[in-house]
């Protein structure tokens, strides 16, 4: 059930938080890749192994596929299984004052030397232009949840993936997107980079940083903001 109380909570925080001291350090980039290339393989099997769900499935019947895959992926490569231990969808989480209790980001990647309270966030969106699941949506809808302070607040880091119907591309729409708003005078998405495509262009991969104006509400200044956020785009076909 959902509190009808949207009041900051510093008791969450406090047991969430306890012991560490944010941001958390950031992931090293070769593994994000790795973890990049993973979701992209997991991606490839269910699409040949479920193609109807994958091509019209809702967010969620995708996402739940991608969960059961990349856990069973766990079972079967020993590199997957020291980088993750758990992949998780829909997990509740804290925002980062404690105000909301009961966020569900779509997948929750829990790293084998991470803390268990900060997975990995990936947050996902259907890319389909005829059904108005347009890239601005994948941005209201998705990034701006980075940078509020709702998902990752912890960390440094997060995925954003596209189920891209309708053969948009990072370079031909978030890109553009992105750089018209950084002209703006009242800029939403707070863009410090714009992407940059990783890896060997196997997949549509790449990272953009963004600014986070929220501060923690434990941490004493002058160390009392998360600083910028790096957001790794992934969009499969």
């Amino acid at each position: 059930m959902m509190s009808s109380v949207i009041r900051p909570r510093p008791d969450q925080i406090g047991e969430l938080t306890r012991g560490l001291h944010l941001p958390l350090h950031a992931v090293d980039a070769m593994h994000l890749e790795l973890i990049a290339e993973s979701l992209s393989r997991a991606f490839q099997d269910i699409r040949s192994a479920h193609p109807e769900t994958v091509a019209s499935g809702d967010e969620a019947e995708v996402t739940a596929l991608l969960e059961a895959r990349l856990n069973t992926l766990a079972e079967q490569n020993t590199f997957w299984r020291q980088l993750v231990m758990l992949v998780v969808r829909g997990k509740e989480s804290v925002s980062f004052d404690g105000s909301n209790i009961e966020k569900r980001p779509d997948l929750s990647i829990y790293l084998s030397d991470r803390s268990r309270n900060f997975p990995l966030i990936a947050e996902a969106k259907v890319l389909d232009h005829s059904t108005a699941k347009t890239v601005t949506l994948y941005c209201n809808k998705g990034l701006c949840r980075f940078l509020q302070g709702e998902y990752a607040w912890a960390s440094q880091e997060a995925f954003m993936l596209a189920y891209v119907r309708d053969g948009s591309s990072i370079n031909g729409q978030l890109t553009p997107l992105l750089a018209k708003d950084m002209t703006l005078a009242s800029a939403r998405y707070a863009t410090q980079m714009l992407p940059t495509s990783v890896g060997n262009g196997a997949s549509d991969l790449a990272w953009s940083r963004h600014a986070r104006a929220f501060e923690y509400i434990h941490q004493a200044p002058p160390i009392h903001t998360p600083g910028p956020i790096t957001v790794w785009h992934l969009w499969l076909p």
